[in-house]
């Protein structure tokens, strides 16, 4: 039952050899690896204005000059971003930058710093469409948190399906979201220059505000930076690019870099004219849309597209978290099960840990796109600020040709970046604090993980391990419950391996059990020793750990080997087992931390 819904969900299994097939052409990677950037001018441009609505909607007009601040920084990231795709072609992107330019500890923030924001990614990217969706349908707020949860589920599902496949599904929405603002953002400036839009709803560029701060601004500054989010992505999946993998990411970068730029002064401009501001469950988006269209069918349309692209954004972060828990993997911070492929050639281990922690995060913070925007935001600047000066470190040390140009841009990025960054931390402490008590214990575990692996690495080296002692024979051990085909089977087994050493060990709770049983045994298997623990206190494991412990002290002076043959019926439908108490799997846990004793079971298949 389980097989076949897993086909009906996922698909038929992939072979290795139909890899290629899963690469991303630039149409289908400018969809699944740009949602993300694109989509954040959904919330973007919003994130600036209720910083200024603190003075009042006479500051709005500052919203122009943040912008221009927030292009200059996207047109460093791009290019930034560009140079390291061709630095580093393999992806990775600010972890691989960091650590081989910074040292392991940098590297080792930015990793866990982007993992973390790739789960942020999936839940600020659903809780917002939930939002868009919500704003046009305000019946549905109630039901925010089981909806965004019911759209993680299924972004997971078509995940594992394989990366075309999503890509193929995510592509359409995508493009249509960047249709229906152009056309709103069109439709909007003929508007305004036709002077169909009031000069009374905006205040005039220029105009002196009271109460207005440096401070108040670079804070509106950092929260307009939110729109950058996702624009690293596209070097850490390099590898699923068509050949040539470098050059089509960089092209997909620029493309991404050009559009985002757009949409997001688009959005600002129309904000700025229209007097558009932060209003309690209408987007700002949503005004603008109502505003230029009315509520007929364009807008629906562009909130329609807007939900399904913010929803769909989460899909940048399954495309981009597997594969740097795989560049992770590689080098033993994270586990190795990030490595494998599943049926349909993704990393399937990353898709299902990526989608179950931000059900979570979605549940804990109940949906709301503004106790997570901060947080998330943090987690993507940590990282751009050490990738910009990791590249600034490479060019400085290497000095290739162009050298002096590439630093410039990289220091611009570094430094806009870190000023961002401490905004953060100095104007939203209360909702960005977690990232110094989860990041600390993501390095710590990174760390533990590496040191078990370099451990098991050293006793598991040929070279290095201690000469194993010969053994002269064997000592068998078979637990047994009864006189049953199944003990039988068991014993059989246990006499092909060493017919002269095999202790069958019988477990009674009741001292006349424990001689009806041995006399049943005499005369069933005159030829092998019983040995009975009577257990008064009804344990079957620790009276077997004991008798397993004597005979081990003594084989082992002897260099005889322990081995436990646990019998173990198997029934013939699955859901039999829950009708029987599975004394063998408890068993079987517990010898398995016993060191030098091998535990084998020996399985008999019932027919009915």
């Amino acid at each position: 039952m389980f097989s076949y819904i897993k086909r009906f969900l996922i698909g038929r299994p992939l072979k290795s050899t139909e890899l290629g097939e899963q690469k991303l052409t630039k149409v289908k990677a400018l969809a699944i690896l740009s949602s993300d950037a694109l989509s954040s001018v959904a919330y973007g441009p919003e994130q600036i204005l209720l910083v200024l609505m603190t003075i009042g909607a006479i500051a709005y007009w500052y919203s122009i000059p943040i912008a221009i601040g927030v292009l200059i920084l996207l047109a460093a990231l791009i290019l930034s971003y560009r140079q390291i795709i061709f630095a580093y072609p393999h992806g990775g992107g600010a972890y691989v930058v960091s650590k081989e330019n910074l040292g392991v500890l940098p590297g080792l923030i930015a990793g866990g710093s982007l993992l973390v924001d790739y789960i942020l990614t999936v839940a600020v990217s659903v809780s917002a469409g939930t939002d868009a969706i919500t704003s046009a349908f305000p019946s549905l707020h109630p039901y925010n948190v089981i909806i965004a949860v019911a759209f993680v589920v299924l972004i997971t599902t078509l995940n594992l399906r394989g990366v075309t496949e999503s890509a193929s599904v995510f592509a359409l929405p995508v493009y249509l979201f960047i249709l229906a603002l152009f056309i709103l953002i069109g439709v909007g400036a003929y508007n305004i220059l036709t002077g169909h839009v009031s000069p009374s709803l905006h205040t005039s560029i220029g105009t002196p505000v009271a109460g207005i701060s440096l401070f108040l601004l670079l804070r509106a500054f950092a929260s307009g930076c939110t729109a950058l989010t996702g624009v690293e992505a596209i070097s850490n999946a390099i590898p699923n690019f068509k050949e040539p993998s470098p050059r089509n990411a960089a092209k997909t970068l620029m493309a991404m870099g050009t559009i985002l730029a757009l949409l997001f002064s688009g959005i600002v401009i129309l904000a700025y004219y229209y007097g558009v501001g932060h209003r309690e469950e209408v987007t700002v988006l949503s005004q603008i849309a109502e505003q230029t269209f009315g509520r007929n069918f364009m807008y629906f349309f562009i909130q329609g597209t807007t939900a399904l692209i913010l929803i769909l954004a989460a899909n940048t972060g399954y495309s981009a978290f597997p594969l740097l828990a795989v560049n992770l993997a590689k080098d033993k911070f994270v586990p190795r099960m990030f490595t494998v492929r599943g049926d349909r050639l993704g990393y399937s281990n990353g898709i299902i840990f990526l989608g179950l922690f931000s059900i979570i995060l979605i549940i804990v913070f109940k949906g709301q796109t503004e106790m997570l925007i901060p947080l998330y935001a943090i987690g993507v600047f940590i990282p751009f600020t050490l990738s910009q000066t990791g590249m600034m470190v490479k060019w400085i040390k290497e000095k290739p040709e162009g050298w002096v140009h590439k630093l410039l841009i990289n220091t611009t990025g570094a430094l806009i970046s870190l000023l961002v960054s401490v905004m953060f931390f100095i104007t939203k402490f209360s909702s960005v604090w977690p990232v110094l008590v989860f990041l600390p214990i993501i390095i710590y575990f990174f760390h533990r993980i590496h040191k078990h692996y370099e451990a098991i690495a050293e006793q598991l080296r040929v070279s290095n391990s201690v000469p194993a002692i010969p053994i002269e024979g064997n000592v068998i051990i078979v637990p047994v419950a009864g006189i049953t085909h199944v003990v039988e089977n068991s014993l059989n087994y246990a006499k092909s391996l060493s017919p002269h050493q095999i202790i069958a060990v019988h477990i009674p709770f009741e001292r006349e059990d424990e001689a009806i049983f041995e006399q049943k045994w005499g005369n069933w298997q005159p030829g092998i020793r019983l040995v009975t623990l009577y257990s008064p206190y009804r344990s079957i494991v620790q009276p077997l750990l004991k008798f397993v412990d004597i005979v081990q002290n003594k084989a082992n002076e002897s260099n005889y080997q322990v081995t436990v043959i646990i019998p173990q019926f198997i029934p013939k439908k699955g859901w039999h087992n829950i009708l029987h108490n599975q004394s063998s799997l408890l068993i079987r846990a517990h010898l398995l931390y016993r060191k030098n004793v091998i535990v084998a079971t020996v399985p008999y298949h019932l027919s009915k």
